[in-house]
């Protein structure tokens, strides 16, 4: 007997991550690889987080970060969310906070607490890959979100009732999207929050770049915008993701909800059947390390991946042949290529390695697959000299597909 018979249905529909695969390509040396979409570790605040460890470690602290604690998170930490927010223009409170385990814990438990099966959910087109690996174990429907969508709310809802299910929410990453590096305009923004509101759905905004951005001005959170709309956090239906992962340390897995009320509450019994809590012990130390070096710390990671997306851009702007195309980010880690049509990602993977370079397919960040002539970059873990090396090697692979 294959204990894999007795699977539930569900299950079918969880995939292999193709970048956590590719991941493993960041241990061989020899390949320039803009696979990943992860911090460089030599710019990790080591020495702030083994003072912080070790304070939480002494004598007098092991009771607390040895020990089992509430499933909203650690009082201190989401004390200072509560000031972070409030310097994106969102008035909360610690009730309105929950501690997950990275942001992406959050993603599976808002999939876990909305969803029924055949139920909607509004994505860009593409998405970050991680969103729908999250989502797809509930058996959604997706939908394309775009705030130039013309479409009357009314088509949408009959859509997904004709479906089976309801629009529950829209998932988006408004600043320096993961796959894109596109950020919307502060107009978009306020487009998409009017559709949620017509078809009467959530929105789960995943803020995850927001703090890396490397020109021009910051623009306001969805959920700020909607505060200034309702003045009253408990009567947003926006629900805003953070995490550390990309400003501080992702291996500590820490990240934030911020919502109303009774979502947070929600969420909180998800989490208590879940896994209890987030360590508590990496929770102080985050504390720690956000309290004493955030800003200047980000500042750091401003000046050092700005320098690599710009050696990035100019590099395509240089290797590059007629006829292949990329977005030009203000911040985050990525940047999305467009090929000729007819040219297929996975393909040129293949022949890309050869050359060792790495990169991850673009159809992946599509949920219906499509769009097989796209690719990612990433330029946070290169540096400069590396980073215009690659690009001359793949556009060389590139040249030689046409």
């Amino acid at each position: 007997m294959s204990l894999s018979s007795l699977f539930a249905s569900r299950t079918s529909r969880m995939k292999a991550s193709e970048i956590r695969e590719l991941l493993k390509l960041l241990d061989q040396p020899d390949i320039n690889s803009f696979a990943g979409g992860i911090p460089d570790p030599a710019y990790f605040p080591r020495d702030a987080f083994a003072a912080a460890m070790a304070k939480a470690t002494d004598v007098h602290a092991a009771g607390v970060s040895l020990q089992y604690a509430t499933s909203e998170g650690y009082t201190p930490l989401r004390d200072w969310i509560v000031g972070y927010m409030a310097r994106l223009g969102v008035t909360c409170e610690r009730d309105n906070i929950l501690i997950t385990a990275g942001s992406q814990q959050a993603l599976d438990y808002l999939g876990k607490v909305f969803l029924d099966k055949d139920d909607t959910v509004m994505v860009g087109w593409p998405t970050y890959l991680g969103a729908l690996g999250a989502f797809n174990a509930y058996e959604p429907v997706y939908d394309r979100l775009d705030p130039a969508d013309n479409r009357r709310p009314q088509d949408i809802v009959a859509a997904a009732e004709q479906n089976g299910g309801k629009v529950k929410f829209s998932y988006l990453s408004p600043d320096f999207a993961n796959p894109t590096g596109v950020t919307l305009s502060v107009e978009d923004r306020r487009a998409i929050l009017a559709q949620a509101q017509a078809l009467d759905c959530a929105i789960v905004e995943d803020a995850a770049y927001q703090s890396l951005r490397y020109s021009g001005e910051d623009l306001p959170s969805i959920l700020a915008l909607e505060m200034q709309e309702t003045g009253d956090i408990n009567a947003c239906r926006t629900i805003y993701l953070g995490s550390f992962s990309k400003t501080l340390a992702p291996g500590l897995r820490v990240g934030w909800a911020v919502a109303a009320k009774p979502v947070i509450s929600q969420l909180v019994l998800t989490k208590q059947a879940a896994d209890l809590q987030t360590a508590t012990i990496n929770q102080i130390a985050v504390a720690e390390v956000a309290r004493a070096v955030f800003d200047t710390h980000v500042d750091t990671l401003r000046s050092v991946y700005g320098t690599r997306l710009q050696a990035m851009l100019t590099s395509l702007s240089t290797h590059m042949p007629e006829g292949v195309s990329w977005t030009e980010p203000a911040g985050g880690m990525f940047v999305w290529v467009t090929l000729p049509e007819g040219m297929d990602g996975a393909e040129l993977l293949k022949q890309a390695l050869q050359a060792n370079v790495a990169f991850v397919p673009g159809a992946a960040f599509f949920a219906d697959g499509s769009n097989t002539n796209t690719l990612r970059l990433n330029f946070s873990m290169s540096a400069p000299a590396k980073i215009e090396q690659g690009i001359a090697r793949l556009a060389q692979v590139i040249r030689a597909q046409m």
